[in-house]
């Protein structure tokens, strides 16, 4: 009897370092399983749109987050609001001006965990020039031994990018307050 409990002790001890063993550190992401939608206020009336190109890349072990590095670069050209007029108006000069800044960027400087597959991300997000430092919670999916959901929404303010110059710098066509839907769809070895 005494035998048969130091086995299974030593069973789960030996289950227990190879499940660590077995950590998976996240390095890939798969762009077209992968999303960065936004939804702006305008005219009173929450709409949404997406940026369909971008880059990523991504060093993400969910057992040592101390030790992550991330960056996403967004092909700002991308952008579609689903109206062409709309579009059009967000790529000029007022808005992101496509022609000067075509690109947007965050990169990641700390992941806190909070516990259960939820991660606190702070990283500066640069729009336009303009680089503003982001804190937002983060929820890690794991969808199979070798694949995981990352998906994070955080709330920016446009006037603090420069997003709408002259008349639409009022908040009262387009609220200033941006929410930005991220999901990443995650693999590693």
């Amino acid at each position: 009897m005494k035998s048969s409990k130091i086995f299974s002790l030593a069973l789960l001890l030996s289950l227990g370092f190879s499940t660590h063993a077995s950590a998976i550190e996240y390095d890939r992401v798969d762009t077209a399983k992968s999303s960065i939608k936004f939804v702006p206020t305008l005219m009173g009336s929450k709409t949404e749109g997406s940026f369909s190109k971008f880059t990523a890349q991504v060093r993400f072990d969910p057992d040592k987050p101390a030790s992550a590095a991330a960056k996403a670069d967004v092909d700002i050209r991308s952008f579609d609001i689903g109206y062409d007029e709309a579009t059009a108006e967000a790529l000029g000069k007022n808005w992101f001006d496509v022609q000067q800044f075509p690109t947007a960027d965050f990169s990641v400087t700390k992941v806190k965990p909070l516990g259960k597959d939820r991660f606190e991300l702070s990283g500066n997000l640069t729009i336009r020039g303009k680089t503003k430092a982001l804190t937002f919670p983060v929820s890690l999916t794991r969808e199979s031994a070798q694949t995981a959901r990352l998906d994070g929404t955080v709330v920016i303010k446009r006037l603090d990018f420069n997003l709408g110059q002259g008349a639409w710098a009022s908040t009262s066509t387009v609220a200033n307050d941006v929410t930005l839907l991220i999901r990443l769809a995650l693999s590693g070895k």
